[in-house]
């Protein structure tokens, strides 16, 4: 394995619930020697994409992730239309939003946007979770078609929980309610007492995709609180998709 193979897959340990390593972490999750994790850490950290954490012995990704992951977003139109029409309807609702991308069949958050209301729902950028029990990562198959989303899982789905589609079927006939209505519910499958409705929007030029959605408390939403939600992702990913000439789920 190369020099870049390995240092790649030290910064896919780093998430939501990993924000640091040592030694000895890497050593756990990669399966490599101490000695061989030890040196691979000093080697990221003297090339700034790690950085100790003080005078321990502990290691968080460095500034220069930093400014790539910076420059990365100045570089995405979409993704940064997208995070300003979130920041907008964030601010609307008082709940919070992020901006989301479909990696493999996974889904991860790129921005977030803190609502203001007391019961907030926040989790940190990078957060992985399965694109087919997650409403982000539904809005987004719901772009692909039936086809590319049974090559997506050919071995089927692994539900992550008992309220996420428990079969491929199930999740085929969710993303023909996504297709239909433009927008993807998902009620409790992430966190208990947590509801989420997304909407997708792809750039034609690129093809790359994003999901818009905003996060809720379930017992705090009525039924007109959630209509008011979905006009406004719906009209903000249409606002994005105007200006870039994409996609959505379903033109309005």
């Amino acid at each position: 394995m190369s020099i870049l193979n390995s240092a790649a897959n030290v910064l896919r340990c780093f998430g939501a619930d990993c924000t640091e390593l040592t030694v000895m972490d890497t050593v756990e999750k990669l399966g490599i020697p101490k000695s061989n994790a030890s040196r691979l850490l000093r080697a990221m950290r003297d090339a700034g994409l790690l950085e100790t954490i003080g005078e321990t012995k502990r290691y968080r990704p460095g500034v220069l992730l930093l400014d790539a992951a910076i420059s990365y977003r100045r570089s995405s139109s979409l993704v940064e239309r997208a995070g300003e029409v979130l920041a907008r309807i964030s601010t609307q609702t008082g709940h919070t939003g992020y901006v989301s991308k479909l990696i493999g069949t996974e889904v991860a958050a790129v921005t977030d946007h803190p609502g203001t209301h007391s019961l907030r729902v926040v989790s940190n950028i990078g957060r992985r979770l399965t694109a087919h029990g997650s409403g982000t990562g539904r809005a987004l198959l719901a772009l692909k078609t039936d086809a590319e989303v049974r090559a997506l899982f050919p071995d089927g789905i692994a539900p992550p929980s008992d309220l996420s589609p428990q079969s491929l079927d199930e999740l085929l006939a969710r993303l023909a309610e996504v297709r239909r209505t433009g927008v993807a519910f998902s009620g409790q499958e992430s966190t208990r007492g947590v509801d989420a409705l997304s909407v997708a929007v792809e750039d034609p030029e690129t093809g790359e995709a994003v999901a818009l959605c905003i996060v809720y408390p379930a017992a705090l939403a009525t039924a007109d609180d959630r209509a008011s939600i979905e006009t406004l992702l719906l009209d903000g990913a249409a606002e994005v998709g105007a200006v870039l000439g994409g996609r959505t789920p379903r033109k309005r």
